[in-house]
């Protein structure tokens, strides 16, 4: 086997412990000198941000986090940091969140601290996502990669058991889809592999028993693993497809994911032997499909995109909107036969085998 290929790792400061966000924290923002901080936390999470940044120096909090980050809720966000002068954002809570803040940091280029309470991942990627006109636009830029990440596994003992295993379902489809996404090298391919191991062991634990603060450590692991090869990696089929899936049809971003990876999986497997056959020592299992359906079973994952606001009228019309974003080094080619059968798979929920 001959190697060749080039990779770029992504520079940023990562803090692993549980019951040290506060104190992570605090040393971060103190090493970046930041005087004036604007912290970003949606509702929910809005008790926990107000805990873990007691005593910082806090210029303003912003509570307006919304899915997908429309363009209007980035700007007026845009517009409080300029008007309260800051100089560094924390985000805490999912993707969404960390997704604000990317927005801004994207035009005021200011630095951001992470304190994921999901196993999302974007915390991770230097990828961006905004949503205009029912458009999901994404796009690379160094300056939305957080400087660093505060990762406490204890923040997310009352993540809900359904949003738990969506997110950390979303996270194994960043390690599937960085096998054979447009960058895929062998480091993206050990870490998504080391990703989904690390996945599979931790889900069925919190599952089991939402307080397992073990088995809620090593989700977080992998979902750190399955985040930085996809995004040395780039964005696959499976990504594209749920990019506009969610920008287009407003449907929620995690369960999205985790409905669509079996159908994507199965229709890419028989063209990439070689990724199968890693995914599948990943999860013990004699096939890839075969170990995701197990671990789906076993999680009582989503089942399908009608139950969660995709019509089945939309399905031609999704079609249109995915086809152009394909990525060329997709293992199969896809037409707008087998998208169409996928997708209609997803709806209903049907056997991807």
């Amino acid at each position: 086997m001959t190697f060749r290929f080039e990779h770029e790792t992504l520079g940023q400061r990562v803090r692993f412990a549980s019951g040290t966000a506060r104190e992570a924290l605090a040393a971060e923002i103190e090493s970046l000198g930041a005087t004036r901080v604007m912290v970003i936390a949606g509702a929910a999470e809005a008790d926990l941000a107000t805990d873990i940044t007691e005593g910082l120096p806090v210029a303003v909090r912003h509570d307006e986090v919304v899915m997908h980050v429309p363009v209007p809720v980035a700007e007026r966000a845009r517009a409080a940091a300029a008007r309260h002068d800051v100089d560094l954002l924390v985000s805490v809570g999912g993707g969404s969140t960390t997704g604000l803040a990317k927005a801004v940091a994207l035009t005021a280029g200011l630095p951001i601290i992470a304190v994921p309470t999901t196993y999302a991942g974007s915390e991770a990627t230097n990828v961006w996502g905004l949503t205009e006109g029912a458009k999901k636009t994404t796009g690379v830029d160094a300056r939305v990669l957080p400087r660093a990440i505060v990762y406490d596994a204890s923040l997310m003992l009352t993540l809900p058991i359904e949003l738990s295993v969506a997110s950390g379902l979303n996270a194994l489809a960043h390690c599937v889809d960085s096998l054979w996404a447009p960058r895929a090298d062998p480091i993206n391919a050990a870490l998504a592999a080391e990703g989904i191991r690390a996945l599979a062991a931790g889900l069925p634990r919190l599952v089991d028993d939402p307080a397992d603060l073990a088995g809620r450590e090593e989700a977080l692991y992998g979902a750190y693993l399955s985040a930085v090869s996809f995004a040395s990696a780039g964005s696959g089929l499976h990504h594209k497809i749920c990019h506009v899936l969610g920008g287009r049809y407003d449907l929620p971003h995690a369960p999205t994911h985790a409905v669509v990876l079996p159908y994507v999986l199965a229709l890419n497997a028989p063209a990439a032997p070689e990724a199968d056959a890693r995914i599948a020592r990943a999860f013990d299992a004699d096939t890839g499909l075969d170990g995701l359906q197990a671990l789906r079973e076993r999680l009582d994952a989503p089942r399908n995109l009608r139950d969660h606001g995709f019509e089945e009228d939309r399905i031609g019309d999704a079609v249109e909107a995915i086809l152009p974003s394909v990525p060329e080094t997709n293992p199969v080619t896809v037409t707008p036969e087998n998208l169409e059968r996928l997708l209609r798979g997803a709806w209903e929920g049907a056997d991807p085998r």
